[in-house]
């Protein structure tokens, strides 16, 4: 089998779901999806002569020969290896459709036939208590059983924080600034609601995205240990290990990280230091299914979990599932589409994919889902092609 041609759509969801679809000369196509980002969809055009010609089942050897190519734009870049891991998707994809079998029978089978899954529920439409608890219960009558809430800029008009006017999310800022004492007490309000809402044994995560210092960090945890927390998200930016480490030994809840981080190279700092609790993986950003499942490996063997982070549509999300069930330490992977009315549609395969906070595994092979052409073609972002058509 040869591969013939690669060809790529983006669909505009609450973020652009880059879609990856490689072609054969057996008339097999795999399908497979990239972390959304400028630059990602032009790279992985580009790689296209590169791929043409070459056996498809050679996974791990093409992802590394892509990787050399474009070494020259860093062969560690964050949208060179986002590109390569939404192909790396696909070949997966297209191996396991070859074989007749599950991604995950090929990475050597599964620990669980289904995968824990938490709502990130953003924020309350208003900031006030009220409405972040009505966010939690939302969360709570659609069967999750685990939830996370953004507590960064909780009310920039409030506490002198300019609002994120124009930018793609509400924590997209180029400084920090330091925690008020007022946004601390406002924090805590907000989760003594939302605890309150939901009760004792829903796991309740918390993201920082990056917004502290090691020293607000530290005080953040400290207010929110009360709320038995299943981790406290990026509270500091995690390229410095030795910061993250700080927080990670002061803090009274575990503490994750890692979703901007790539490849297991990006991520070995902060494991093999034991900078933090749990590392957070993305799995199409970070390189692909295999590039994770060794981080998780790697993490494995100082007795970490793995909580893998997650903002895509349902391919590369049951792509996600299939590497999160043959990993030994995971324990949980995000949904990030509450907001999505049309999420399941995206796919042919009866939905909801995802009931009573799991989302199963079959034994169809490849990732085991069918894009739905309409629904797909219907939400395409402006100016793309379907696949070239």
């Amino acid at each position: 089998m040869k591969i013939t041609d690669l060809g790529t759509a983006v669909v505009a969801g609450n973020f652009d779901w880059i879609y990856v679809r490689i072609d054969t000369d057996e008339g097999l196509s795999g399908l497979g999806e990239a972390y959304w980002g400028a630059g990602v969809e032009p790279i992985i055009r580009e790689l296209k002569p590169f791929l043409v010609g070459e056996d498809p089942s050679n996974i791990d050897w093409l992802f590394n020969k892509l990787l050399r190519y474009m070494s020259g734009s860093g062969s560690q870049a964050g949208t060179v290896v986002t590109a390569i891991g939404g192909i790396e998707i696909a070949l997966w994809d297209l191996a396991g459709k070859a074989l007749g079998v599950p991604i995950y029978r090929l990475l050597g089978g599964r620990y669980r036939d289904r995968v824990r899954v938490y709502a990130d529920c953003g924020q309350g439409d208003e900031p006030t208590p009220e409405s972040w608890a009505e966010r939690a219960r939302t969360a709570l009558a659609g069967g999750f059983t685990a939830i996370k809430f953004d507590i960064d800029n909780v009310d920039p008009e409030r506490f002198g924080r300019e609002p994120s006017v124009g930018l793609a999310a509400p924590w997209a800022r180029s400084h920090r600034r330091p925690l008020a004492s007022a946004e601390l007490d406002r924090i805590v309000e907000l989760m003594d609601a939302v605890r309150e809402a939901v009760g004792p044994h829903v796991d309740l995560a918390l993201d920082c995205h990056w917004n502290y210092s090691v020293s607000d960090a530290i005080r953040l945890a400290e207010a929110l240990e009360p709320f038995d927390l299943a981790w406290l998200e990026d509270p500091v930016p995690p390229e410095n290990w030795e910061a993250m480490s700080r927080v990670t030994d002061a803090a009274p809840m575990p503490i994750c990280t890692g979703e901007n981080l790539y490849t297991r190279h990006g991520m070995r700092d902060l494991i093999v230091n034991q900078a933090c609790d749990i590392i957070q993986p993305d799995i199409p950003k970070t390189g692909g299914i295999l590039e994770a499942r060794r981080i998780a490996d790697l993490a494995d063997l100082y007795f970490m979990h793995v909580a893998a982070h997650n903002v895509s549509s349902p391919i590369a999300t049951m792509a996600a599932a299939h590497a999160c069930a043959s990993m030994r330490n995971f324990t949980v992977l995000e949904f990030h589409a509450m907001d999505v009315p049309w999420w399941d549609d995206l796919v042919e395969e009866p939905g909801p994919l995802i009931q009573d906070g799991y989302l199963a595994l079959s034994e169809a092979p490849g990732i085991g889902l069918t894009l739905n052409e309409e629904v797909a073609r219907s939400h395409l972002r402006e100016g793309s092609t379907y696949f070239g058509a």
